[in-house]
């Protein structure tokens, strides 16, 4: 066996043990990159930490301390109560304010698990009260984390940009954040009227427009991401804890966390905070990882006590994880075995059915595993056939990859499904647990062909 195929089954071997076991695929990808680097392809140690992101390691840290910082000061559940008490009476509005609630999150950097643990305790609590289908609801909160998940300061968003510019293809952030949310929208939208929307429409809360439901805690027992073989739900175990100390505060004013989330000069400053991110990466160009360090800075300034929990609730699994592999993936790259299997896919098919492999591979895989490392090792494949006189627009398969690679997060498999399947009330869990794996089966299935067709071939 070659050296090429050597690399690819180990890394093939990390996503199977990663999903049968509850062990950091970073952890392993750190190990794997020593033992191909050094036992394969002769490098040294200072040769196989040149494929380390310091960069992209930066973002991780400073994107996940600011939202630990805005979530832990209240700001977040400033944000969600006033949603919801915009909604006035409308229940066909709730499904809606959870979708964007979700996708807000996620796009001003929180991980998208994070933002489902916040919200879908939340959004089916709401469900059980006035009777809005569970499975549309769970559905509609997954969705929007996913939607919001490919802004220019998002966790997604800034691993694939990086990834995409260090392989020297053309770039487009808007256009993937686009198609992202426009993707998400659109099954969200056929999901509504497909579970009762119409009858949603039709109804109204009590004229005290009081919108409260009690939720359900997320427990160990019920949602431990390593029960559904995710390595990327190691991640928010900080940001779940944090959430359900901060339900009862969205219920029960009386309850609020303590001491420095009391201050709203401090949540509005939280706010221009993330609104100062985004105007400074946007349209200036700064880098988003000393931006959001920066700005995390100038909050703590205002509240000292915050800091250490906050460090402590930084993604420091998936910060691992998503190194781990980006380093075996330089190491890879290093071996020419990116040149290789991009070379092998164009020459046994056309580059539009390489694509479409590709998104194929994309979707199984992170349907059981995680979706930052399938973006991560699977669009360096792809570079070969991404340029050239027949090569697809590049453009548009990171739009696919990136779509068809997170959209399968509903299956009860990852993390976000298993966060809907613990919380839904009301329910039989083998019912819902069967309609869930149907439904995350047919989205891996449908979803790689649509965003194919749609961003790649037209």
């Amino acid at each position: 066996m070659s050296a090429h195929w050597i690399s690819i089954c180990t890394l093939a071997g990390m996503f199977v043990l990663a999903t049968l076991l509850p062990i950091n695929m970073g952890v392993i990808a750190f190990v794997g990159a020593f033992l191909i680097g050094t036992l394969v392809a002769g490098m040294n140690a200072k040769a196989i930490m040149g494929g380390f992101p310091a960069d992209l390691f930066l973002t991780l840290v400073g994107i996940t301390y600011l939202f630990a910082l805005a979530q832990n000061n209240g700001t977040i559940d400033w944000l969600v109560k006033l949603a919801v008490r915009a909604v006035r009476g409308r229940i066909a509005a709730i499904p809606w304010i959870m979708f964007f609630i979700a996708a807000l999150l996620t796009a001003v950097g929180a991980v998208s698990p994070a933002a489902v643990a916040i919200i879908a305790p939340i959004a089916l609590g709401f469900a059980a009260k006035y009777g809005i289908n569970p499975l549309m609801m769970g559905l509609m909160v997954v969705h929007g984390a996913q939607g919001g998940g490919f802004s220019p300061i998002s966790i997604y968003g800034g691993i694939t940009n990086k990834i995409v510019a260090k392989a020297g293809l053309p770039l487009s952030e808007m256009a993937t954040m686009f198609a992202s949310l426009g993707v998400n929208l659109a099954v969200s939208l056929l999901l509504f009227f497909m579970f009762g929307g119409m009858k949603l429409i039709r109804q109204r809360a009590d004229a005290s427009g009081e919108m409260a439901a009690p939720v359900r805690r997320v427990t160990k027992g019920q949602s431990g991401a390593q029960v559904y073989g995710d390595a990327e739900g190691e991640s928010f175990s900080e940001e779940k804890l944090t959430a359900s100390s901060g339900e009862d505060s969205l219920m029960d004013p009386a309850k609020a966390a303590p001491v420095e989330q009391g201050s709203r000069g401090y949540q509005v400053a939280t706010v221009l905070g993330l609104i100062a991110l985004a105007v400074l990466t946007l349209f200036f160009k700064q880098d988003i990882g000393f931006v959001s360090i920066t700005i995390g800075l100038l909050l703590t300034l205002m509240a000292p006590n915050l800091q250490k929990r906050a460090l402590g609730q930084v993604s420091w699994p998936e910060i691992m994880l998503i190194v781990g592999v980006s380093t075996y993936v330089g190491v890879m790259e290093k071996m020419g075995t990116i040149d290789f299997v991009g070379h092998s896919v164009a020459g046994l098919t056309s580059p539009l059915m390489a694509a479409l492999l590709l998104c194929f591979v994309g979707a199984v895989v992170s349907a059981f595993a995680s979706s930052t490392a399938v973006l991560g090792s699977l669009i360096p494949l792809a570079v070969p056939f991404l340029q050239g006189d027949h090569a697809v627009s590049a453009i548009g398969f990171i739009a696919a990859m990136a779509v068809s690679s997170t959209i399968v997060d509903v299956s009860p498999f990852s993390t976000n499904g298993a966060l809907v399947l613990a919380n839904a009330k009301g329910v039989d869990r083998d019912v819902f647990f069967r309609k869930l794996m149907v439904y995350g089966a047919i989205v891996t299935v449908v979803a790689p062909v649509v965003v194919w067709l749609l961003f790649v071939v037209l």
